[in-house]
């Protein structure tokens, strides 16, 4: 045999397929749960924990257009707060009101993520400030829409979203609604983000931003875009949320601080140009399944911001540095 015949162990290893460390880490989370907790491997149990993690795996995923894109929108929390607040106050114990509440919410969703765009793209406001602002704002606009306290009911056709599951499924038992909705509203947010000419945009305009626009990319609109694509998830996640969990005035607090968390535990890069939409729902996955292995470990509340916390600021120090690396 030849010298010229010889495997090459370089170029092999460059052929092998990459995987997302993310996948590993659910994998390596859900088996711990599931060792800790039985009951956590039958279907119910899964198929809770999935109910349970939808609305921040949908949020997230939204979110991240707005992150690859270059921003940050801390205001989606405060967007889902108001989604169940506005909708049980409006609703009036009706059920008839849910067809025409939830496109309202959406439409108001829109001109929030609209409102948040054009601030921070034509009066050149740092997304931090102008979504951190949103945030205080719409908090305000729930306290006073409530006067301070749980209001007003969500009816049943609302809640369905959130609550109901299908019963009698082969193999799985039961299908919550919920999932359905988190692969219905993940596949269009994976189409929209990899497969279009607006989603490659979105990655030159967070990657570099003055390059995308010599190169021709409409950065405005697109930047614009993503915060009302954001903004869209946000009542979306609230819908969802509300129905799961009832009424409350501060419901989607904390909220927006996960989403950012998710992203970065699936590898966006918080200052922009990368971002997997998969692997951010798997990132939500996996900070959920911490939170439950907290909650099993019997660890009280805090630990979570604390662990939440950590997980920002060595992402955001991994980022600078390979910026720095890439000297970029």
């Amino acid at each position: 045999m030849s010298a010229q015949s010889l495997p090459r162990p370089a170029a092999a290893k460059r052929s092998l397929p990459k995987i997302n460390p993310v996948y590993v880490l659910v994998a390596a989370l859900i088996l711990a749960i599931i060792v800790m907790n039985p009951a956590f491997g039958e279907p119910t149990g899964y198929m809770n924990f999935l109910k349970r993690v939808t609305a921040l795996a949908i949020l997230s995923a939204g979110a991240l257009y707005v992150i690859v894109s270059g921003g940050f929108d801390l205001s989606v929390g405060s967007i889902m707060t108001l989604t169940v607040i506005g909708s049980s106050m409006l609703a009036s114990n009706d059920p008839n009101s849910t067809y025409w509440i939830i496109p309202l919410m959406l439409c108001i969703g829109a001109v929030i993520g609209l409102i948040n765009g054009l601030v921070v793209s034509y009066l050149k406001v740092p997304s931090l400030i102008a979504t951190l602002g949103m945030m205080i704002t719409l908090n305000g606009v729930a306290f006073m829409w409530s006067g301070g306290a749980p209001r007003g009911y969500l009816p049943d056709t609302f809640r369905f979203f959130g609550r109901y599951n299908i019963t009698d499924i082969p193999v799985i038992t039961l299908l919550p609604v919920a999932v359905i909705c988190l692969v219905v509203f993940g596949t269009i947010l994976w189409w929209g983000m990899h497969r279009t000419n607006f989603g490659r945009m979105l990655h030159a305009v967070g990657d570099n931003q003055q390059a995308a626009r010599l190169a021709g990319v409409p950065v405005e609109r697109v930047r614009i875009s993503a915060f009302v694509v954001s903004a869209l998830t946000a009542v979306l996640a609230g819908v969802i949320l509300g129905g799961r969990a009832g009424v409350s005035v501060d419901i989607g607090s904390g909220f927006e601080l996960q989403a950012i968390t998710a992203a970065v535990i699936g590898g966006a890069q918080l200052l922009g140009g990368r971002g997997s939409v998969p692997a951010t729902i798997a990132g939500a996955l996996a900070l959920e399944a911490i939170f439950t292995l907290l909650n099993l470990l019997g660890l009280a509340q805090p630990v979570r911001l604390v662990v939440q916390g950590l997980i920002l600021i060595g992402a955001v120090a991994f980022a600078t540095y390979q910026r720095k690396r890439a000297g970029r």
